[in-house]
């Protein structure tokens, strides 16, 4: 019951927040490059002895794109992903962590994507977005439809990608940095971090423009403990990165540092925008996405 109640305040926020004169433009869509439906999922997932069928839980294979007013499309389009954590879906996220009011409040040239992924389920499985060249797919469909809808032209191309994600996001973000075929340029993890740390170090070691943000805590059940390993792993590969409290982050730090660990006191799910608009803050500062003009 708390699920559906959740789930129709947001189908009412998101259409309302979209309907509004000079706001953003809201479009939804289906892609056969989502996480689902996949095999692995065909009969659902059961964890701890609860079974998650696929009907509810790994069929849905939609994707919400947030385009903000003023957007100005060139020959490149910015992108930025969101993935969000267990037991969430993509309406939900977008409305409890605020993630449109905060993307539309930084101010960027990028559009804002969410691709669903496991349901309201407790599952970090990525399903297709774990192959290779399916995430490629998923960002030629956006951007088909961004041209439907004459917002880009049609020779526009994908421009900088910036993935971001909560919780049980880590594992998809990882598949889809190891299988290449898209520039992603920045990965932002919050309290995110419970394995995957090779696949992320080999990332952020092909490029030096790469830059990985990720904010850990205490609370996140071993994102704290994963984060030390990754942070020992980098120090023995002579990997720089810095480690502030998150009471003491600010804007040159982001700009001018490629690897940074932000520690924070804070519960699980008040890292994104509880009191702080984390998202904001971290993709206002980004140096790969400009702002809007």
């Amino acid at each position: 019951m708390k699920i559906l109640l959740l789930l129709l305040l947001s189908f009412s926020w998101l259409s309302s927040f979209a309907q509004k004169e000079n706001e953003l433009q809201l479009f939804r869509i289906t892609s056969a490059y989502t996480s689902f439906p996949d095999t692995a999922r065909a009969i659902g997932h059961t964890y701890n002895k609860v079974l998650y069928p696929a009907a509810m839980h790994y069929s849905d294979s939609s994707v919400l794109i947030a385009v903000p007013p003023h957007f100005k499309a060139g020959k490149q389009v910015n992108v930025i992903f969101w993935f969000h954590g267990w037991r969430n879906n993509i309406d939900t996220a977008a409305v409890y962590f605020e993630l449109i009011k905060q993307f539309m409040a930084s101010n960027r040239n990028a559009v804002l994507v969410f691709a669903e992924t496991a349901k309201n389920a407790p599952d970090s499985y990525g399903g297709k977005l774990e192959q290779r060249a399916v995430f490629k797919n998923l960002l030629k469909d956006v951007l088909h439809k961004l041209k439907t809808e004459k917002i880009i032209g049609k020779r526009s191309k994908t421009g900088n990608i910036v993935l971001a994600g909560h919780s049980g996001a880590f594992r998809v973000m990882a598949h889809i940095l190891q299988n290449g075929g898209v520039e992603v340029k920045q990965v932002i993890l919050f309290d995110g971090l419970y394995s995957q740390v090779d696949k992320y170090t080999v990332w952020i070691q092909s490029d030096p423009s790469h830059q990985f943000i990720n904010l850990y805590t205490n609370k996140g059940g071993g994102t704290d403990e994963v984060s030390d390993k990754m942070m020992q792993l980098l120090k023995e590969k002579n990997i720089p990165f810095i480690n502030p409290e998150e009471k003491d982050v600010h804007t040159p730090m982001l700009k001018t540092n490629q690897v940074i660990f932000i520690h924070s006191l804070k519960e699980h799910n008040d890292v994104i925008n509880r009191p702080d608009h984390n998202f904001r803050l971290f993709i206002e500062n980004s140096n790969v996405l400009a702002p809007l003009l």
